[in-house]
């Protein structure tokens, strides 16, 4: 809580000497409205700073949108009718996909642009979001919507899938704390976000519950450096922010209702683009603290 106070304060010193700065939690336009299906997920960037989003135009794509004009370029079309709905970048570089149509995790050679399955496992529901850590190895959600259920999954470098959890709700976001030794996940229909001790060799234990919410749903959720944790409200429209210790410290308000993930980017690490599903566009804000690992 210091610490944002402190944040709070350098902000409000660096307006008051008159320099650009843009007010923090207004949330703004990046993309024009309808460039993307309803699909519009998964925002993440590469090593060099390049956004890619998922279902640019039309499903079954990867856009690569530009952080400054907002525009776009189909950068891969899925084969086999695939979709994804999740990207995150290994080790070496390359683009995983969260494929919830071919239950598969997916792989993108970034220079080729070549797909192939990195992993594929009968036992998925629909792989939905996923996070990865510094060792490589990929933490995933799972839900089966139908059912109301979900599971969680560790898929290692190799590209093989343990069940870390088969015993959850509709699990959706999921991401890891910055010293990595926290793992959260969202259930969407449940409205509940739990907390899971990560051992070093990528299991989770000790499961207790961060946070309830009455109403509306969750999708995506990312942590900044400090460790608070930044929830979409799916249908509210708006960005919670919760402290380490479960505390909501803030709700960011957005322009459309269905916000279904988010990232931290730009020079700085602290715009937070956040992917609309009724509008099919992003849209983006300023965060007093950088996301977590820039």
């Amino acid at each position: 809580m210091k610490r944002l106070i402190t944040a709070l304060l350098t902000l409000s010193a660096t307006v008051a000497l008159g320099q650009k700065a843009q007010i923090p939690y207004v949330a703004r336009d990046l993309t024009k409205e309808n460039m993307f299906s309803t699909n519009i997920e998964g925002p993440n960037f590469d090593a060099r700073g390049q956004l890619y989003v998922v279902n640019f135009k039309h499903d079954g794509t990867v856009g690569l949108i530009s952080t400054v004009t907002g525009r776009g370029n189909v950068f891969v079309t899925l084969p086999d009718s695939s979709i994804a709905n999740s990207i995150v970048f290994d080790k070496s570089g390359n683009m995983l996909l969260a494929d919830f149509i071919g239950h598969n995790i997916l792989k993108v050679n970034m220079k080729t642009r070549n797909i192939s399955v990195f992993c594929h496992s009968d036992r998925f529901n629909q792989p939905n979001d996923f996070c990865i850590n510094g060792k490589g190895q990929l933490f995933a959600s799972d839900p089966n919507w139908k059912a109301g259920t979900g599971q969680i999954w560790r898929i290692d470098t190799d590209g093989t899938p343990t069940l870390l959890d088969g015993n959850m709700g509709t699990t959706n976001g999921i991401c890891l704390s910055p010293d990595e030794k926290t793992l959260y996940v969202n259930e969407s229909v449940q409205r509940k976000i739990w907390q899971f001790d990560i051992s070093a060799e990528g299991n989770i234990s000790n499961k207790r519950l961060f946070a309830e919410f009455p109403d509306f749903g969750f999708d995506g959720m990312k942590t900044d450096r400090e460790g608070n944790l930044y929830v979409t409200r799916y249908g509210k429209g708006t960005i919670v922010m919760i402290t380490p210790e479960g505390e909501i410290y803030r709700e960011i308000p957005l322009k459309g209702k269905s916000c279904s993930n988010l990232v931290f980017g730009g020079h700085d690490g602290r715009t937070v683009y956040v992917t609309l599903q009724d509008r099919k566009c992003m849209e983006y804000f300023r965060a007093e603290i950088p996301g977590k690992g820039l």
